[in-house]
């Protein structure tokens, strides 16, 4: 692991109008790492990545990315980053062949090279036979594959993946974690969120929980296990979110159904 961070934050602060959605938050990720980055609805985690991702502004505090200050206005240095959000909307009536060589293009690839790689690699995802179909005909898995080529095809050196799971069956899933197991091993740098807390579990080497604005937890899960004493990421999750009402939540809906 290098010695020098890629992404610095410092004291980062946002505001949407009264409400303060991010209130200091202070990390330093380096290369190799798996961030699983978890948090309650509205805690901050997409707007923390929108603003890494430089599409959100008027933010207070430092980020530099790859050693540039991203504040400086300049944009080289998204070019080393790919990015998966939850929701995206996908030009659906572009193939997929339309919609991979638009995006190598935009990051300074040849035409024949990106067609060559996204060809390759949607073979290998198993939907090459729709590299020529329009994407509005695809699946959800399948548009779930398309998006994680999308934002890998230009080998980026750090990666944002917000819920990259969703919708994919058993094999795939075992394949996409593989794929950024291998990646991280690479030195490349995984930036990695998700509801799902047994995956989170499973694939990060560093977890970083946050909860109203503010980072309440920072480490392995073996040292975020240690220090609360319980058994699973869900159990830490909801014990320093302090959300302990699911099972009576869930008794009171039953009963409701039930019309007791």
């Amino acid at each position: 692991m290098n010695t020098e961070p890629v992404v610095t934050i410092k004291d980062l602060k946002m505001r949407f109008g009264s409400k303060e959605v991010l209130k200091g938050i202070n990390l330093e990720i380096y290369s190799g790492q798996i961030i699983g980055y978890i948090g309650p609805n509205g805690a901050g985690k997409s707007t923390t990545v929108k603003i890494l991702m430089g599409l959100v502004d008027r933010y207070n505090g430092q980020i530099r990315i790859l050693g540039e200050d991203i504040s400086n206005g300049k944009v080289e240095y998204k070019r080393k980053i790919g990015y998966m959000p939850e929701t995206v909307e996908i030009f659906e009536n572009l193939t997929a062949y339309e919609y991979l060589t638009f995006i190598g293009e935009v990051y300074g690839m040849s035409l024949e090279q990106v067609n060559n790689k996204a060809k390759k690699l949607m073979a290998l995802l198993g939907i090459e036979d729709v590299y020529h179909s329009r994407i509005s005909s695809y699946s959800k898995g399948m548009k779930q594959k398309l998006l994680i080529i999308s934002s890998l095809i230009h080998n980026p050196e750090i990666l944002f993946l917000d819920e990259p799971l969703s919708g994919l069956d058993a094999n795939s899933v075992m394949i996409v974690k593989e794929i950024l197991a291998e990646l991280a091993r690479l030195g490349k740098t995984i930036f990695y969120s998700s509801h799902i807390m047994d995956v989170v579990e499973k694939i990060s080497n560093r977890i970083i929980l946050i909860n109203e604005g503010q980072i309440v937890a920072d480490g392995s899960f073996d040292e975020l296990k240690e220090k609360s004493r319980k058994g699973s990421l869900e159990q830490i999750f909801n014990q320093l979110t302090g959300f302990n009402r699911h099972k009576e939540i869930a008794c009171e809906f039953i009963n409701e159904l039930q019309g007791v």
